[in-house]
């Protein structure tokens, strides 16, 4: 910096009252991850997945987490949270403690599965870090075996982890950090209870993350329970709400919507779409509605086994599936890239939800569309929208539905038998497609590896080629079951 800027810095910080010099913080504060007092491990790691800037929430939140404070982070999908708390509590872990040190909470598998496999990659300079993953709709012998042998950091919903704690199976007399991811849909789904249970039984002197997407009263009252003198940490969505375009359709019969909800699909033909619903009955009429009109549709909720929720949201993620039905609480944490539109089946009860729900689409300058479906009964809760996004909102008449067919997924998806307990790796995927069996590598979609099965996305022209493969040529030495997903 020149001496001139030097100055001219100094007389303007001069000049302003010292109670205001907070509002400048953000602005000299550095937002590379090399500024922070990380391990070099994980600087080394970042630097490899190319994680040089922190986002809005890692930059405010990061500095005041590696200080050991407690920390309130409110911020959307998107907004890089959980690598926030994943850096705090790896920058706590004493590796050579074999220990349980860090617990982190989940609302649902999905989530705890992400949260878990983004916890690994960030420590994979780090050896010998184990992870657990405990979730409900899991069979409960291997997790019975892997807590056995231990581990430093378990990611699970609450009901499975507070089971597996009052068995004395987890000993949380270590821990020393304490993350409540998604804490507002964990009260919503009725885990207030064992999330109590669960931190009764953690040592009092410990660090504790919440993040939520938003905060109710009821995540004020949690938090005053949980944390000791939490900082609150809250920044905007990640995406810009300009770029969605927004249309609101007044309908007084789940009919009209039905037919409404047709029309739209034809007219505008998403490849991806979400229809949000808020219940588990409404989702499963409108998934077996739309199954009925010819199109591609699966469900999600939170009574589903978990192979199915699994599959699910394996075919949506590929592109094999064209539209989700699904409640908030089983969407949250869907990772789906480009998603075209939201439809609001139903309204939210809260515009907060609404935002968080729209925001799916519009990401990252791309153009979203955004349907919501209400009754005269329901406009209070548009007004409610309305005011709370400072918009003017005025039901908009439907489009002629045009005689078209439903749109139809390029891809199919492929089920293998064989995953990483078997050490397949999509390298190996690929390799006998491309390579074995001489297919073209771009008509080859994302392949997703679990611990016993993995799936490829195949444009439907080599489906069949691609499937046979699989059966009859060998990976790692040995044969695999394959078939085409449904």
């Amino acid at each position: 910096m020149s001496r001139f800027l030097y100055e001219a810095v100094f007389c303007f910080l001069r000049s302003v009252p010292t109670m205001d010099l907070t509002i400048l913080k953000g602005f000299f504060m550095s937002n590379t991850f090399k500024s922070l007092n990380l391990k070099t491990e994980l600087i080394e790691t970042l630097d490899s997945l190319n994680y040089f800037e922190m986002t809005p929430i890692q930059q405010q939140a990061l500095p005041i987490v590696l200080q050991g404070k407690d920390v309130i982070g409110q911020g959307k999908t998107g907004s890089g949270k959980t690598a926030t708390f994943s850096l705090g509590l790896l920058s706590n872990l004493k590796v050579k403690r074999f220990r349980v040190q860090s617990l982190v909470l989940c609302p649902t598998r999905e989530l705890a599965d992400q949260v878990a496999q983004e916890i690994r990659m960030l420590a994979r300079g780090i050896h010998n870090i184990k992870v657990l993953t405990l979730c409900g709709g899991m069979p409960m012998g291997p997790q019975i075996g892997s807590l056995e042998h231990g581990a430093h950091i378990l990611v699970g919903t609450p009901g499975r982890i507070l089971d597996h704690l009052s068995k004395g199976r987890i000993n949380l007399d270590e821990l020393n950090t304490l993350v409540l991811d998604e804490a507002d849909r964990m009260l919503e789904m009725g885990f207030e209870e064992a999330i109590d249970a669960i931190t009764a039984q953690a040592p009092k002197t410990r660090q504790t993350l919440l993040f939520s997407a938003t905060f109710p009263a009821n995540i004020e009252t949690l938090a005053s329970k949980v944390m000791q003198e939490p900082q609150m940490v809250k920044v905007e969505s990640t995406h810009q709400l300009s770029t969605i375009e927004q249309q609101f359709f007044l309908l007084e019969t789940l009919k009209e919507r039905d037919e409404a909800l047709e029309a739209l699909l034809l007219t505008h033909k998403p490849e991806s779409s979400v229809v949000f619903c808020n219940t588990k009955k409404e989702v499963q009429n409108v998934t077996d509605e739309l199954n009925y009109r010819g199109f591609s549709v699966t469900e999600l909720h939170g009574d589903m086994e978990q192979r199915d929720r699994e599959q699910a949201l394996t075919m949506f993620a590929n592109k094999s599936i064209s539209i989700l039905v699904a409640t908030d609480a089983a969407a949250r944490g869907l990772d789906v890239d480009n998603l075209d539109a939201v439809f609001n089946y139903e309204l939210s009860r809260d515009p907060e939800v609404h935002v968080h729900r729209i925001g799916r689409t519009g990401r990252a300058g791309a153009k979203g569309m955004a349907f919501s479906f209400f009754s005269t009964k329901e406009s209070y809760r548009v007004a409610q929208i309305d005011e709370y996004m400072d918009i003017e909102i005025s039901p908009v008449n439907l489009p002629e539905k045009p005689i078209e067919k439903p749109f139809y997924p390029k891809m199919q998806t492929i089920q293998i038998l064989g995953g990483k307990k078997q050490k397949v790796r999509a390298g190996d995927i690929l390799g006998a497609l491309t390579k074995q069996a001489g297919l073209d590598g771009k008509k080859i979609g994302k392949i997703k590896i679990l611990p016993m099965v993995s799936y490829v996305a195949v444009e439907h022209d080599l489906v069949k080629p691609a499937l046979k493969q699989l059966q009859n040529g060998k990976m790692k030495g040995r044969d695999f079951k394959a078939r085409i997903m449904k």
